[in-house]
């Protein structure tokens, strides 16, 4: 290792690679991905070249919102296997030098997890005080008018003791209250749990939600919103999210994380805009480690606006704070599909060498694209809660591409979701044996970045931008690497003076380069 990365963690140096299980590789021909299908698959990851794996929930679950309404913190639903499986899978994956990280969700449980249904049984019941119960206005309505992700109000009357319970989701993922000392010590527990089982982090969902107001003021309303748009951006969240006293729960968070040998990694899932998001980081850089940067899939793509984000978020990280990067997630549709195949080739090349630490969501590295779910197949209940709006998350779930055979090797059944169109030629076992695949790509660009530290440790700086090109360079000690990235589907020649001392060492097409000229949809890396 050279002397300045020694300097730093493995999650700074490293490439997080997340794992929807539930598309990643079924094992026992249910049709749904599992534990001991993840296992077998290891070292392809391994091959890949990624340092960790961030598994989505795989805990028991209704799977209303599919494993995100969790109904018990410390188990392994049948579907995905046993806390066996799961125990052998770390194991096999400590084996590989890959981590492993959990999804940890503080802000809700399911509606049939024991402590809601204790919490619901009566008004006296000592966990009453674990979730966020509210008498009805005086009108019989709801307590405020917070309102649900997942469409419509966030209370939900309840019959039996009749006052409402708050669910930023689904009305079956009741808030968790953390304002009570016996639900917020049962929550740092469950990470003990995983902890000492020797889960080396988590990626915190929902977290701007955790904490409430206490006074339960209106949220203010959005002038900007019309009728149509989501209907959640319909209000302005200043008192239902990311409220100023939820820090002391990051900080908790942290402490717990670094008491176990220090390298424990926890990422927060937060969309923020970045001034909001560095806060994340602590004040005293005791904060998260990686508060999640989505604003590579929420701005538009261009070389002025990508550039122009990434000079803002530098600009704005604190001097202990870590950068990170990501281009799509289970949530949001595939980058492919938003700028295109040809395209994606760059938004590769720009992920794996920005300064920060990057996450690959399963099935980039083969270029995956949204799929079309025809309407009796679709599986999540945001598209059936919000229908016409185009929020529905399976495009981007579908299982996970390996070979031509008939269920793409992911099944030997029909799959939960139906399979890309384009399955038979993008997928793995053919993009293996394709040099200048996209999966060729992805590998050839990880090992760069292992063996440059230039690209997984250096400074940053900004080269030259205009309306197609974005050309930045990452330096460490006397080694500097270029980066000249052309967003435009016309050839463009590099503007004089930039990089003529440097010879070209890959060119997303993985062909021979010309020095002086980038071609469409190119993107080229300079030493």
């Amino acid at each position: 290792m050279h002397a300045n990365e020694k300097d730093h963690a493995w999650w700074q140096r490293g490439i997080i690679y997340q794992i929807y299980p539930r598309s990643f590789m079924d094992s026992n021909g249910d049709g749904t991905g599992d534990l001991p299908g993840i296992t077998a698959r290891l070292d392809y990851l391994a091959r890949l070249g990624v340092d960790a794996i961030w598994i989505s929930p795989i805990f028991p679950s209704p799977m209303a919102d599919f494993g995100y309404d969790v109904a018990n913190y410390t188990g392994v639903d049948p579907l995905f296997g046993s806390l066996d499986d799961l125990d052998q899978l770390v194991e096999a994956a400590h084996q590989r030098g890959l981590r492993v990280l959990l999804d940890y969700v503080p802000n809700h449980t399911s509606d049939a997890h024991p402590w809601f249904v204790e919490s619901r049984s009566s008004r006296d019941n000592l966990r009453r005080e674990w979730y966020i119960w509210r008498d009805p206005n005086p009108d019989g309505g709801p307590p405020n008018n917070w309102v649900s992700v997942f469409g419509g109000s966030a209370w939900e009357l309840d019959p039996t003791t009749d006052q409402y319970y708050y669910h930023a989701y689904l009305r079956e993922q009741p808030d968790l209250n953390w304002r009570s000392p016996a639900a917020h010590a049962a929550m740092l527990d469950v990470l003990r749990f995983w902890l000492d089982r020797g889960i080396d982090g988590f990626r915190i969902d929902a977290l701007r939600q955790v904490i409430k107001d206490d006074q339960f003021r209106d949220d203010p309303l959005d002038p900007a919103w019309t009728e149509g748009q989501d209907p959640y951006l319909s209000r302005v969240h200043l008192h239902s999210t990311d409220r100023p006293e939820l820090m002391d729960i990051v900080h908790e968070f942290r402490a717990l994380a670094d008491s176990y040998n220090g390298d424990r990694l926890m990422i927060g899932e937060l969309y923020l805009p970045i001034e909001r998001l560095i806060a994340y980081y602590g004040a005293d850089g005791q904060g998260l480690h990686l508060p999640f940067n989505f604003h590579l899939i929420l701005t538009a793509w261009g070389a002025r606006r990508v550039a122009g984000l990434v000079e803002t978020y530098e600009a704005a990280l604190p001097v202990y704070a870590w950068p990170n990067w990501v281009l799509g997630n289970h949530d949001r549709p595939r980058v492919a599909s938003r700028v295109g195949a040809a395209q994606a080739r760059v938004a590769a090349m720009l992920l794996l060498t920005l300064r920060g630490t990057p996450t690959v969501y399963q099935g980039e590295e083969i270029g995956m694209h949204d799929v079309d779910i025809p309407p009796e197949m679709i599986q999540d209940p945001v598209a059936h809660s919000l229908p016409g709006l185009g929020l529905g998350r399976d495009p981007e779930r579908t299982p996970m591409q390996w070979d031509a055979s008939e269920f793409a090797g992911f099944s030997s059944v029909p799959p939960w979701l139906p399979l890309a169109d384009d399955f038979a030629t993008a997928n793995v076992q053919s993009q293996e044996a394709e040099p200048k695949s996209m999966l060729s790509l992805y590998r050839r660009l990880i090992e760069l970045r292992r063996a440059t530290p230039a690209l997984s440790v250096g400074s940053y700086r900004q080269v030259y931008v205009d309306d197609d090109l974005f050309i930045y360079a990452r330096e460490l000690g006397s080694r500097r690497v270029m980066v000249a990235l052309n967003f435009s589907h016309g050839e463009r020649a590099l503007p004089a003076g930039v990089g003529e001392e440097l010879r070209p060492v890959l060119s997303t097409h993985l062909d021979e380069v010309d020095r002086g000229v980038l071609r469409a949809n190119e993107g080229l890396l300079l030493e």
